[in-house]
């Protein structure tokens, strides 16, 4: 059995957030390789994460931006970001992501949290957007109808916060959802995002 320090496993804990046990484990199974101990933790908080899909997320916290410009705030944010308990929602990693998020918020302009949250009708304007402007076009119905479906995807990755891209790369590259699921991996516990408010200076 590979034999590792006690230095190493406090590296990577801090690295990746996981159990000291958890942590051990992984680099053991790794041989000391602390990138593939880093790629199994991943794949075990991940599975975990998975399990923990229908727990309740009833506490967290409110992350808050503000933008300024000619040094007056000309938009405000605000994510509610939920988890399980008083203990991570207190965390540095949580508080941080709240922020986060905030910031995204502020970027990306998302209306809705989840696709779920998209009213019927507002799909359904959009659709109708789509396949008048398909017709303009002059495709046939078939296409147009494939051209309607496509478009009402990009639909929801603009508008729906979990389906865009994180707004900053150099901390998470993926969607909202994909850096929750890893947020959730990284702390053990179910994160997810509540409401959202969006305040824009001279915005309808």
């Amino acid at each position: 059995m590979t034999e590792v320090s006690a230095k190493e496993v406090m590296e990577l804990r801090k690295e990746t957030g996981a159990g000291m046990m958890d942590t051990k484990q992984a680099l053991v199974e790794a041989g000391g390789d602390r990138d593939k101990a880093r790629e199994i933790l991943m794949v075990k908080g991940l599975a975990d994460a998975k399990k923990r899909a229908g727990r309740t997320t009833d506490t967290g916290t409110i992350g808050h931006y503000l933008h300024y410009q000619t040094e007056r705030p000309v938009v405000g944010c605000l994510v509610e970001l939920r988890c399980e308990t008083d203990f991570v929602a207190k965390s540095e990693d949580f508080q941080d992501a709240a922020r986060d998020l905030a910031m995204h918020l502020a970027a990306a302009r998302p209306r809705w949290v989840q696709r779920d949250q998209v009213p019927e009708d507002a799909v359904a304007e959009a659709s109708r957007l789509f396949a008048a402007q398909a017709v303009e076009d002059g495709k046939s119905p078939e296409v147009g109808e494939k051209m309607v479906a496509g478009k009402i995807g990009s639909f929801y990755k603009e508008h729906v916060m979990y389906e865009q891209q994180f707004v900053n790369p150099e901390k998470f590259e993926g969607t909202v959802e994909a850096m929750l699921e890893h947020l959730t991996a990284r702390l053990g516990e179910k994160i997810t995002v509540g409401a959202i408010a969006r305040v824009a200076l001279g915005e309808e």
